[in-house]
């Protein structure tokens, strides 16, 4: 029995898969978050030691609560800076390097006392709000300068340019044209703001940051040591491997439960990506086709509860009032539509070219992979945990707990000391960026409200689009793009939700609506050309042309491009002031509708679709989409004809083939 086992698990192994060697090559070149020095010797031991001592000090205030807020975010930023210098070279072509330069020393060690700055002036400070001293001023300025060469070294120059042009707008308040004009801050001001407040770096995305997404993160690194991400890969296989064009939905449906380790689209890319791609292209599907698949796949993933990309714990702080749960709850049927839409497509476009299962000999015994359903437990316990009422940060500790005794059933997933002091050091590790994100987004949120930004610009895109709510849809959708494009998706998310949100909730959208909007966006942002990151890696597994990776990407993913407006139109969709008949005719219309739409994007259903039928079968799709009685009627028999048709025209074309082979 033994044996069949590492038989069976052997067999979902792609011989073809991508080394370790070869993910970390494509990671350092299209994710700045995988851009770190790769020591030797002390400096290793070093970062190694410090990476742990972050994530015990993180659990440590995650279990007393009893560090005062501001102390708790500058020693999170602290140890995020400093490690950040000690990691990451300041130019990409020095991924490499294995000592360490001079400079980053000096800068590692100012980010020490910037971090230490808080905690040992806490009592003055907040004795004598209002006024900083020269020393604050200078560690402040300090602070603010080194937060911004941090992020454009860990997760790269947009977001750093674009914190940068709301720093000068700030202090060119009064030179600026229009409505956009105010009264400016001078460099004492901007400091005491950014520095001294809680406004501004040390501001909500931050306090994020250090409660709820590190130790999320941390329960993904723990997740990873038990071997879940290869269960995931296992489990898609046996259950979708056999289906026509297997290894695509095997793709989806690994990238689906991948997304809930991996907060990031191009590193669930790589990671799953090195192991579906290259079984897709063998069973037949262009490199291209193969890529926008895992592109679109493990783009979506963020979408996919109950662990979304960390943007959506910052939309807890962000709406207020609103719980996590209540959150994921409300994205599970947007996310459901997302990766339907992409099977549908796949299984389409599989149709189409003729292609089949994977072969028998490739596809492991669903009882062998059943007997290891066991490592699922800890995400069933974060689901629980949050539908009981626990808070964010002891749903995380709690999890945490249950991953590492769960992994104890069996050998092969036993997380003993080793894997334990390792799983804190790549907890922390990933934290980083994030960590540095989420500060230099405080800037911006900072500037934002000391000037009265946000309102501005709100008022500015409602007048821009005439108050029609579908043209500030488009609008808001575009920014939320263009600010994506290249940037992560908490800084994406920060700043589409300080300055566009508000424009969707003037017009009456229900916040909750209105955030998951900008965030949708922004995240598919990563399979929009021509900046798309997650396309351009899984290109770089394919051995496709990157931007024909992301148009597929795109195809693929159209219904990401679609849902947000329709739970804008149709709030039914998050659950909102809704019941389960609302909800059954919205998902079902829904469905068809991306069933059409996929039919008239490839050009095949039960048969290939001609060009005036592809227009109708759009045209029926996003009459289904659109949350209306009248159009949902025209849609569904548009749609019933459409398919009669299909069916009709299918069976006389096997009539024919079946009288000429007769």
């Amino acid at each position: 029995m033994e044996k069949d086992q590492k038989t069976n698990e052997h067999t979902v192994q792609n011989k073809e898969a991508f080394t370790e060697e070869q993910q970390k090559e494509l990671l350092a070149k299209y994710d700045p978050e995988a851009r770190t020095r790769e020591y030797k010797g002390f400096l290793n031991w070093v970062v190694f030691i410090g990476l742990v001592a972050f994530s015990v000090f993180q659990i440590y205030a995650a279990i007393t609560q009893s560090i005062p807020r501001q102390t708790l975010l500058s020693i999170h930023l602290g140890f995020a800076l400093t490690l950040v210098f000690l990691l990451f070279p300041a130019r990409k072509k020095s991924v490499h390097q294995t000592r360490l330069p001079w400079y980053d020393g000096i800068l590692a060690a100012i980010s020490i006392w910037v971090g230490a700055y808080y905690p040992l002036n806490e009592e003055r400070i907040v004795n004598t709000i209002g006024s900083i001293s020269p020393l604050d001023f200078w560690t402040g300025l300090i602070a603010i300068l080194l937060v911004l060469e941090a992020t454009r070294r860990a997760v790269g120059l947009p977001i750093t340019v674009i914190a940068s042009l709301f720093l000068a707008y700030a202090y060119f308040g009064p030179q600026m044209p229009g409505f956009l004009r105010h009264r400016g801050l001078d460099i004492e001001a901007l400091v005491n703001t950014m520095f001294i407040s809680s406004e501004g770096i040390f501001g909500t995305p931050l306090y994020v940051s250090a409660t709820f997404i590190f130790l999320f993160l941390l329960f993904g690194a723990f997740l990873v040591k038990t071997g879940i991400g290869q269960y995931f890969n296992d489990l898609a296989v046996a259950f979708a491997g056999k289906r026509v064009g297997g290894p695509a939905k095997v793709a989806i449906f690994s990238s689906a439960l991948q997304g809930t380790i991996s907060g990031s689209s191009v590193a669930n890319v790589v990671t799953s990506g090195s192991f579906t791609i290259p079984m897709m292209k063998r069973l037949g599907y262009r490199k291209e086709f193969a890529g926008g698949v895992e592109a679109a796949a493990s783009t979506g993933g963020q979408l996919m509860p109950p662990i979304m990309g960390a943007a959506a714990f910052l939309m807890v702080e962000f709406i207020g009032g609103v719980t996590y749960w209540e959150i994921a709850k409300a994205a599970t049927i947007p996310a459901l539509l997302y990766f339907s839409g992409i099977w549908i497509i796949t299984h389409f476009e599989a149709k189409r070219i003729g292609l089949t299962g994977l072969p028998d000999k490739d596809i492991p015994k669903k009882s062998v992979v059943l007997k290891k359903i066991y490592l699922l437990t800890p995400i069933f316990a974060v689901v629980f945990l949050l539908l009981d009422g626990n808070s964010i940060i002891r749903a995380a500790l709690y999890s945490i707990v249950v991953t590492i005794l769960v992994s104890l059933i069996r050998k092969d997933t036993r997380i003993n000391l080793k894997k334990f002091v390792d799983g804190l050091a790549d907890g922390a590790r990933t934290a980083l960026s994030v960590a540095v994100a989420t500060a230099c987004a405080g800037l911006i949120v900072g500037v934002v409200t000391r000037t009265g930004l946000g309102l501005k610009l709100a008022n500015g895109l409602v007048d821009l689009s005439g108050g029609i709510l579908l043209l500030t849809l488009f609008f808001t959708m575009v920014a939320a793009i263009i600010l994506g494009m290249g940037s992560p998706t908490t800084a994406n998310y920060v700043i589409t939700a300080t300055i566009a949100a508000p424009a969707l909730i003037l017009l009456d959208v229900p916040p909750l609506a209105a955030h998951l909007f900008v965030f949708y966006f922004g995240i598919v942002a990563d399979i929009t050309p021509p900046v798309a990151l997650a396309a351009f890696a899984a290109a770089g597994v394919s051995g496709g042309e990157p931007i024909k990776t992301g148009v597929n990407a795109a195809k693929l993913a159209i219904g990401a491009f679609i849902i947000p407006y329709m739970f804008v139109l149709s709030p039914q969709l998050l659950l909102i002031d809704t019941n389960a008949l609302e909800i059954g005719i919205s998902v079902i219309t829904a469905l068809a509708g991306m069933t059409a739409i996929g039919a008239a994007v490839i050009g095949y259903w039960y048969r290939r679709v001609h060009p005036i039928e592809r227009l109708l079968a759009a045209a029926a799709g996003l009459m289904l989409i659109y949350p209306e009685g009248l159009t949902d009627i025209l849609g569904a028999v548009l749609f019933i004809a459409l398919l009669i048709l299909q069916l009709v025209w299918k069976r006389k074309d096997t009539n024919k083939v079946q009288t000429a082979q007769a």
